[in-house]
């Protein structure tokens, strides 16, 4: 009996001391933040190599993780870097197209990153590490996207799940843009998020999540200018991917079908409406609605037009979703509108023709007094 009572009391002891034990693990855990400022462009190619010697055992992000385990850490990481780290696993080249020194470096890295935080709650960053004050004041709807494509990234390199959470983790410090740099970066949202309404890629998704890095805190100011020209170009050639080519026509009839052609350089087909919109009240265009335009292709259209009055006119050529909205940037066709009345017509087309038949006669006449 005393030999129960006894083991009886060992095992409450144990028990009590084993809960204060994660408590105080609990209580004094530590929260690693793993972040750095952007050295790839948004067109994959790297500024320089500076991240390679950052990933080194004595670099300043290699400090950070080969450590010894502890079950208490919980680390705070942004998806955008450990991309970045990803991309150099494999060979990646540098704008001034130096050698690169970190291919193995990013793999141990990487691996132990992996490792290190295996036993450990990780928290994803919103994507890019932006300032999340300023991007509710300048994108509010772009927030969630921010937050959702930093989880799933993170997820996905880490091969395990992971955390979002906006209260307790926000993005540090602050970042300041001037008035023409808030404007890039909202005209670039802005087309993206239109294009975003018929196209749905990786490559899409990747860079409108991109965009974050022009509100980094991380960025001093040549680097944010770096990043907000960077940035325009990228969107320049993903919009542009999907376009109506503008052109000049002259029209000689009332009724003619104009051709109008339609790119899509996406991996994938993309339904469309075109938007017509005349410049005078010259012509009669009809909207063209459900065009389908096939992957890597060109597709060219016919455009009923009806010219009401002679003269020049234009039309804003858009392509739209089913609601109306563009989702591209329009295109300018030109009309030189030359009708002749059908009566003018035929009175000059009478007129050719009695002209001919006099020119007949007096050649017949003149054959004749010849052979006399």
């Amino acid at each position: 009996m005393k030999y129960r009572t006894s083991l009886f009391l060992l095992l409450v002891i144990s028990f009590f001391s084993l809960s204060s034990f994660v408590q105080a693990n609990a209580v004094d855990g530590e929260t690693i933040i793993v972040t750095e400022k952007p050295h790839q462009a948004l067109d994959g190619v790297f500024r320089d190599d500076a991240l390679a010697q950052l990933l080194t055992p004595t670099g300043q992000l290699g400090k950070l993780i080969y450590v010894p385990i502890k079950n208490s850490r919980t680390w705070i990481i942004d998806a955008a870097l450990v991309d970045q780290v990803f991309a150099m696993t494999t060979q990646y080249k540098l704008v001034n197209e130096a050698p690169t020194s970190g291919v193995g470096i990013a793999q141990n890295w990487l691996a132990q990153l992996r490792y290190i935080t295996s036993r450990n709650d990780v928290i994803a960053l919103p994507y890019g590490n932006p300032n999340i004050s300023l991007a509710r004041n300048l994108a509010p709807n772009e927030v969630k996207i921010y937050y959702d494509f930093g989880n799933e990234r993170l997820s996905q390199v880490l091969r395990r799940s992971v955390i979002t959470d906006q209260k307790r983790v926000t993005g540090a410090g602050t970042a300041h843009l001037n008035n023409e740099q808030t404007t890039s970066y909202s005209l670039d949202r802005t087309r993206l998020t239109a294009l975003s309404r018929v196209v749905v890629t990786p490559e899409l998704r990747l860079l409108r999540a991109q965009l974050a890095f022009l509100l980094s805190p991380s960025l001093n100011a040549a680097d944010r200018e770096f990043f907000i020209s960077n940035a325009s170009n990228a969107v320049n050639n993903e919009v542009s991917k999907l376009k109506i080519n503008g052109g000049k026509y002259r029209l000689t009839s009332s009724n003619v079908k104009v051709p109008v052609t339609v790119e899509n350089k996406f991996e994938i087909p993309v339904t469309v409406d075109l938007s017509l919109t005349q410049s005078n009240f010259k012509i009669y265009t009809p909207n063209i609605q459900q065009i389908v335009i096939p992957a890597k292709s060109k597709l060219q259209l016919s455009m009923d037009v009806t010219v009401i009055a002679p003269g020049n006119t234009d039309i804003t050529a858009q392509l739209t979703d089913t609601n109306g909205n563009p989702v591209s940037d329009p295109a300018l066709l030109s009309l030189n509108l030359t009708v002749i009345d059908t009566r003018v017509a035929w009175f000059t087309t009478g007129a050719a023709i009695i002209l001919l038949l006099g020119a007949v006669a007096q050649s017949v006449r003149r054959v004749r007094r010849s052979r006399i």
